[in-house]
């Protein structure tokens, strides 16, 4: 498999995960009213609960076969173990936001509670990883597969001492 496979399938599992989380979660209604009677942080999508369960459903399938693959080539040394220091942030990060958007979609009576804590506590989480996961990858597409040349100073290979 050439590098293109390995990151579709990176794509596949970052990917199918919020989609998995969103769809199989369902609506997070409040029970006893109706829809157009309920107050909403944000406005859902128009989209039914049996579409949202099967785009969920094809999102595991996705994630999992992602997951499969890379394992699988991580396992045999086709792909670098460190870059799982970028997908495992990644992947987090897609369930958060999946999760998150039911949150923030849900429809109650009166404030949504859990809207604004998301807000709050999970803004600043979902930022620390991505920004990890971006810090992580740079470093591993700067430094290459190996620490050719100089010595180590601190982690950071220093290329001329």
């Amino acid at each position: 498999m050439t590098n293109r496979g390995i990151v579709a399938a990176g794509a596949a599992l970052v990917g199918g995960v919020p989609v998995a989380a969103w769809g199989l979660m369902g609506q997070q209604n409040y029970a006893g009213l109706p829809a157009s009677e309920l107050d909403y942080a944000f406005r859902p999508w128009d989209i039914g609960d049996g579409v949202a369960a099967v785009a969920g459903g094809l999102g595991v399938v996705l994630a999992v076969a992602g997951a499969v693959v890379l394992v699988r080539r991580s396992l045999r040394g086709a792909m670098d173990q460190r870059w799982w220091g970028v997908l495992g942030p990644l992947v987090a990060l897609g369930l958060m936001a999946g999760v998150g958007w039911r949150i923030l979609t849900a429809g109650g009576v009166g404030a949504n509670i859990g809207a604004g804590l998301l807000i709050i506590f999970g803004t600043p989480i979902a930022a620390g990883l991505l920004l990890w996961s971006l810090a992580w990858a740079f470093w591993l597409a700067t430094q290459g597969r190996g620490h050719e040349g100089g010595g180590g100073l601190g982690g950071l290979a220093s290329r001329g001492v």
